[in-house]
């Protein structure tokens, strides 16, 4: 039973003969930070005061008269100016939690209206490493996937693979011109990389070399606009004109900041061929190198022979060492359709856009046009090749008519926002309105420096590397940990499993803590810390309630079934019981607005909910019978609570750190 859900249904009750909108002011229904002002607080009765034109107090008054919650909590209070504070009743918490004793869901109710949710996450391009640009499309949405399966929803997780775009038109140029045949043959994927790389790195190089002079012109025009700015500002005789000319310069300052810094990454890749005798000689020799790349892209999807061998070719090794890479992170996909299985659908979906009205030419192109958007939605471009857009919309057709989707989440970066906003508008409009269509967006992963996380060379962090450094991380921890016990606990075999759910399980915690909207800097000594909101501090949590029971030789299932019951004598026992039902509120807000972090703010309270209760009561010590067993009680439950929220972001929990 979600309390908080309850306590709101039950004021929106009491508000509908107040207000026009009392699921809204029912909102404000929340809990509190301070156990002074009880268990929940409601501020409704302020803004709603306002709508009505009454004292507060006397607002509060009026729907305290509506409101029946006697049967949960005390006499509800209220306080100034307005807030009406609300304690659940003792022996409430008390029968409540000891409902959980036997509840594998912890209050968790499966959903009365089970959807089909398709969840397309990760994505990454097949013929590049993954790198630690994939982690939190991968991380939040295989954690969103649990989490709308443990509600009952019937998922299927999509891993849309890049398997068919301009990528590979540059690797199959690379190839042709600058295979290392025994580089290939040890590591082809190592190889497909380097070679987009070089072929991408100097087709950015004639882009810069294009580009410089134009962006030196506006430098240097915004140069003399600021210039004269700083004039007229001097010159200004009044606060309106002082104030206009502040506003322009102000402009004119942030867009040269905007070139210089755009001049300054042109320069670096222009100097950087340059600076190189080898990279230079192959720029000179390969001037062509970004139209070249295209036309392969174009062979390959008109069904060139060579091209189609290739791509063959390529394709199971860079698959096989995806795989590998979702084994360590313990991902499985229900499929991984790619842009290669939508390529025979692209030509309908056009003839269809085009049929219905939706597209039309433009300038040689088909396109989706948009009220109040200047940029067309392109399904085809000039040259009869399509976009992404329409391998998007296949993908939609295919979804609503095979997979009958109710819901479709898109885990993607932030900065497709634009993309997904035409996507799904252009959906709606084709048809396929029924479909609750969402972009889980989410910002980037930064170094110490507040830029992208980069290697010192200023290479993308690949993913594996990052796993493997985990995992050495981790074992120094584990090592530290053990040795330092008079009797070590752990065999090797031990402790290196250990490691692996520390390791990993920091980095998917680390990521997944965050409001997924936010930037956050990746830090190490942070993501392993014993203390704090870690996933390590709440493993740790989990192996010292399990070593309680192996320290008193307990048998956890025999206490379950023993006829004991929590009792709450203290109010670190009530604290943390409260805590442990607060479990359904956090599965329902991470589902409500796909985000995992309400789960992880859950983990960390209830971790640090139980240090304060096993500083403060004893249990093996406990003289009392009937009160050590309340207390084992309430450690199991704590642990089993524990274990199924780790184990739903996708995190081992281990009975020994």
């Amino acid at each position: 039973m979600n309390v908080l859900w309850e306590l709101r249904r039950r004021f929106t009750r009491s508000l509908e003969p107040l207000t026009s909108d009392p699921s809204a002011l029912a909102g404000l229904v929340k809990p509190t930070q301070d156990a002074r002002f009880g268990d929940f607080q409601a501020n409704c009765a302020m803004p709603l005061a306002k709508q009505i034109g009454a004292p507060p107090r006397e607002v509060a008054e009026r729907i305290l008269g509506g409101l029946d919650v006697s049967d949960l909590c005390l006499p509800p209070e209220i306080a100034r100016p307005g807030f009406i504070n609300l304690t659940l009743r003792g022996e409430w918490i008390e029968a409540a939690v000891n409902r959980l004793i036997h509840d594998d869901r912890f209050g968790v109710d499966v959903t009365r209206d089970p959807q089909v949710v398709v969840i397309d996450y990760s994505s990454p391009n097949v013929a590049k490493p993954m790198h630690v640009g994939h982690i939190r499309s991968t991380l939040i949405g295989a954690a969103l996937y649990r989490l709308f399966q443990f509600l009952g929803h019937q998922i299927q997780s999509d891993n849309h693979i890049g398997d068919w775009g301009t990528q590979f038109g540059m690797i199959i140029y690379g190839y042709k011109h600058f295979l290392d045949p025994v580089a290939y043959a040890n590591d082809p994927v190592s190889e497909l990389g380097r070679l987009y790389r070089l072929v991408n790195q100097l087709a950015d190089y004639w882009d810069a070399v294009e580009a410089l002079p134009g962006l030196k012109e506006q430098a240097h025009r915004l140069q003399k606009e600021i210039e004269a700015g700083e004039v007229r500002l001097k010159a200004a005789s009044d606060k309106t004109a002082k104030a206009d000319a502040e506003r322009t310069l102000k402009k004119l300052r942030v867009d040269y900041e905007a070139i210089r810094q755009e001049l300054g990454q042109q320069t670096s890749k222009r100097e950087t061929v340059e600076h190189d005798a080898v990279l230079h000689k192959l720029a000179t020799d390969h001037a062509d190198v970004a139209v070249e790349s295209r036309r392969e892209t174009a062979r390959l999807h008109a069904g060139d022979p060579e091209n189609l061998k290739l791509w063959n070719e390529f394709l199971p090794n860079c698959l096989q060492a995806l795989e590998a890479v979702y084994r360590r992170l313990e991902i499985q996909f229900d499929m991984a359709l790619g842009e290669s299985y939508y390529q025979p659908m692209l030509g309908d979906v056009v003839k269809s856009l085009t049929g219905s009205g939706l597209a039309r030419e433009s300038d040689g192109a088909m396109c989706v046009f948009m009220e109040a958007n200047a940029a067309p939605f392109i399904v085809q471009k000039t040259d009869g090749a399509f976009t992404y857009a329409t391998t998007d919309l296949a993908t939609i057709r295919y979804r609503a008519e095979t997979l009958k989707a109710d819901v479709i989440l898109y885990v993607v970066d932030a900065r497709q926002s634009e993309h997904f906003r035409l996507l799904f508008a252009t959906a709606r409009r084709w048809g396929y309105d029924r479909i609750d269509y969402r972009h889980v967006s989410f910002g980037t992963i930064l170094g110490e420096d507040k830029r992208p996380f980069k290697t010192r060379s200023g290479d993308t962090v690949g993913l594996e590397s990052l796993l493997d450094e985990a995992l050495v991380r981790a074992r120094r921890i584990v090592d530290e940990n053990d040795d330092g016990k008079t009797t070590p606990e752990l065999d090797d075999q031990a402790r290196a499993a250990v490691a692996e759910a520390v390791g990993i399980g920091g980095i998917k915690y680390a990521d997944l803590r965050h409001n997924r909207d936010s930037d956050y800097v990746f830090q190490w000594e942070k993501m392993l810390a014993t203390t704090g909101n870690t996933a390590t501090y709440i493993q740790y949590s989990y192996a010292r309630i399990c070593g309680i029971f192996r320290k008193g030789g307990i048998d956890r299932e025999a206490l379950r079934s023993s006829g004991s019951t929590i009792r709450l004598t203290l109010p670190t026992e009530r604290r943390l019981a409260l805590q442990l039902l607060r479990f359904s509120e956090s599965i329902d807000q991470a589902i409500e607005d796909c985000r995992p972090n309400y789960v992880t703010q859950f983990l960390f309270a209830t971790a640090d909910g139980f240090t304060k209760f096993y500083e403060e009561c004893p249990v093996l010590k406990e003289p009392d019978a009937a009160l050590r067993d309340s207390r084992l009680l309430l450690c199991d439950l704590t642990a089993r609570v524990l274990q199924k929220g780790l184990w739903l972001l996708g995190i081992r929990a281990s009975e020994q750190m």
